[in-house]
């Protein structure tokens, strides 16, 4: 897999390139400004890229900009956008496009080395990947949408883990399900969001992007 890094901060930097090299992924290239993350991205097109939101030279969202400037040209670029804290704009614009691969996690989360890494691939494979913390604080206020309000307890569940990026297979596990069963929930939510199966659209990716915009 062929990795990205933007970060400004050199200490930083360099640990995540060890990390995602230690996990055996190629860094095929870093950049430490806005500006330079955008000529990375469309000259190298990464599998995947780690990108933090605030860089040089206004220490603003210039790492996001890139990321969003990047995906309008080469739609479904995979970015991962690391963050000191909670913005839950960043959440909702990173996903506006519906297309997928795309995550946004705290950067207090790297030093779980295994779940960055899960994460990273994740985000790679076309999947999402949204910080618990990012969940909680866009639950923390709002009033669902009435299509969120039609669903149980366990699809809402279902739906949370869902933007977390977890597959099928590990909700089951955190819920203590069955596949089987999981799969029916989301196929129940997915009708209850009037989410249909489209080929040119990621239906978790909507789904996602309804429970952010209504939470």
């Amino acid at each position: 897999m062929r990795v990205l890094v933007a970060e400004d901060l050199y200490l930083l930097r360099d640990g995540l390139v060890r990390l995602i090299e230690a996990f055996g992924h190629e860094v095929v290239a870093t950049a430490a400004t806005g500006p330079e993350t955008l000529d990375a991205l469309r000259t190298w097109r990464p599998d995947v890229s780690v990108i933090d939101v605030r860089m040089p030279p206004a220490q603003a969202d210039e790492g996001l900009r890139a990321a969003l400037a990047a995906r309008a040209e080469m739609p479904g670029l995979p970015v991962l956008i690391l963050s000191q804290h909670v913005e839950q704009l960043y959440a909702r614009e990173l996903l506006a496009d519906g297309s997928g691969g795309v995550g946004y996690l705290l950067k207090e989360s790297v030093f779980d080395a295994d779940q960055f890494i899960d994460a990273l691939e994740r985000v790679a494979d076309g999947g999402t990947a949204l910080d618990p913390a990012v969940i909680a604080k866009l639950l923390s206020g709002g009033a669902p949408d009435r299509g969120l309000q039609r669903l149980t307890e366990r699809e809402h569940a279902v739906l949370g883990l869902m933007a977390e990026g977890l597959s099928n297979q590990a909700i089951a596990r955190r819920l203590f399900l069955s596949e089987g069963s999981v799969g029916k929930y989301t196929t129940s939510l997915f009708g209850k969001l009037g989410i249909t199966d489209d080929d040119n659209t990621n239906r978790r990716v909507r789904a996602v992007l309804t429970y952010l915009e209504n939470n």
